[in-house]
């Protein structure tokens, strides 16, 4: 995928804290250093577009129509021409379109779906729920995402999907995932709730598989003010079935084709993301500028020894939902209570994988089944990336981090030295 773009200002070597030449989040060098890093920062977020959105809420009220109404159908279209797709369904939220996903493909008893164990919760849970049988395949540690080469030794008699994860920015290496899956008849699904405008050898996430998932969570690229979900996808009639499913499989009106579910957006959120999605584009650069930053300050603070450093494929675009770096040595909770102590905001995606969660105890996966995603939780830390993070900001969150690798040295190199009276000798050593 291809990397962040490079006209980032603070690739000048002369960068100091509070002042990034020609960046667009710049502070005077005078200015005093931030008292802390929120890991995101929905207000400032919100407030650049505080008018447009207030208009759009009243627009809303005064039509009286709260649910699928005119501004979803806006939205919808927008969705589906910024991810270059036929069709765009909206729904109630993320978790609700992987469901949807799998129910249009009448997936329940009997059948497997092949998920990654490296995600959130939602994406095996909507498996679940339908009552098939997630079966969790381990990552590439590069990327966090499916090994393609994993999913083809999964592949049993009972496989109906495969469920692929674009985990925090990035998509998943779809060229083989679809190959396999055109060979064994298998839907794929893109969970693509922490990727909008990602994208893979030249097309967006969104139209790489079957049918893909959004989410519109406040945290996301494009959040809203509160839960909403989309649905993209290429083909005429499963979009038709989408549609009926998420309205209790009701057309008309009292008249139920399939036994759906409750899952329409509320027209709401579907005005504030109508003012957002505008901005996205934007949004997605400051935070490929911030990333691109990022791996520059570590590096020249001679961070990248200590911390493994994320990396965008060069077949793709990188959205960077999160910059996580991994803390190997068992010192990622360390460093975390350090930073926090310096009110810098982080969070671990994600501390227990989910073959490993009580809930699918029964499924009979055990410590050790999933090695690489097992060592991702232990490592993986993410550091505050939002498109109103300033150069002040990323350069304070870098310098606590050197800060508690300089500690650990010092108490290493003091622990290596040991006693005075061990190095020296005792007085009668000395005299003797």
């Amino acid at each position: 995928m291809s990397a962040p773009s490079s006209h980032d200002a603070s690739s000048t070597s002369t960068v100091k804290r509070g002042f990034s030449p020609g960046h667009p989040q710049s502070r005077s060098a005078h200015l005093p250093p931030p008292a802390g890093v929120p890991l995101i920062d929905i207000s400032r977020h919100n407030a650049q577009l505080e008018n447009e959105l207030a208009a759009a809420l009243a627009r809303v009220s005064r039509s009286g129509r709260f649910v699928l109404g005119p501004d979803c159908q806006d939205l919808e279209s927008g969705i589906a021409a910024f991810c270059q797709a036929r069709h765009a369904i909206a729904c109630a939220s993320g978790s609700d379109a992987l469901v949807l996903a799998l129910m249009a493909y009448e997936i329940g008893p009997g059948d497997e779906v092949i998920v990654p164990s490296f995600t959130f919760f939602a994406t095996a849970s909507a498996v679940s729920r339908l009552g098939a049988r997630p079966v969790f395949v381990d990552i590439d540690p590069a990327s966090y995402n499916l090994d393609p080469a994993l999913v083809a030794a999964a592949v049993t008699p009972a496989t109906k999907a495969v469920i692929a994860v674009h985990l925090y920015g990035q998509c998943a290496d779809m060229a083989p995932l679809v190959a396999l899956a055109r060979r064994h008849r298998l839907a794929v699904i893109e969970d693509a709730c922490q990727a909008i405008g990602a994208e893979y050898r030249g097309r967006r996430a969104g139209v790489l598989g079957d049918v893909a998932c959004f989410s519109f969570y406040p945290t996301k690229n494009l959040g809203g003010w509160g839960d909403g979900g989309m649905l993209t996808t290429e083909d005429d009639v499963l979009a038709d079935k989408l549609r009926l499913l998420r309205v209790h499989g009701m057309q008309p009106r009292y008249h139920h084709q399939l036994l759906g579910i409750n899952s329409r957006l509320d027209t709401l959120q579907a005005a504030v993301l109508n003012v957002k999605l505008p901005h996205l584009e934007g949004w997605t650069a400051q935070r490929q500028r911030l990333a691109l930053r990022y791996g520059e300050l570590l590096r020249r603070a001679k961070l990248d020894g200590a911390l493994g450093l994320p990396a965008a494929d060069t077949e793709g675009r990188h959205v960077w939902n999160q910059y996580v770096v991994r803390v190997p040595g068992g010192r990622r909770d360390s460093l975390r209570e350090h930073l926090a102590g310096r009110r810098i905001g982080t969070e671990i995606y994600y501390p227990v994988p989910l073959h490993r969660q009580p809930c699918f105890a029964s499924l009979g996966y055990r410590e050790g089944s999933l090695p690489e995603t097992e060592r991702a939780a232990r490592e993986t830390l993410a550091l505050p990336i939002f498109p109103e993070l300033t150069a002040a900001e990323q350069s304070l969150v870098v310098e606590e981090i050197a800060a508690y690798f300089k500690r650990q040295q010092s108490v290493n190199a003091s622990v290596l030295a040991g006693p005075k009276f061990l190095k020296y000798g005792t007085r009668t050593d000395r005299e003797g």
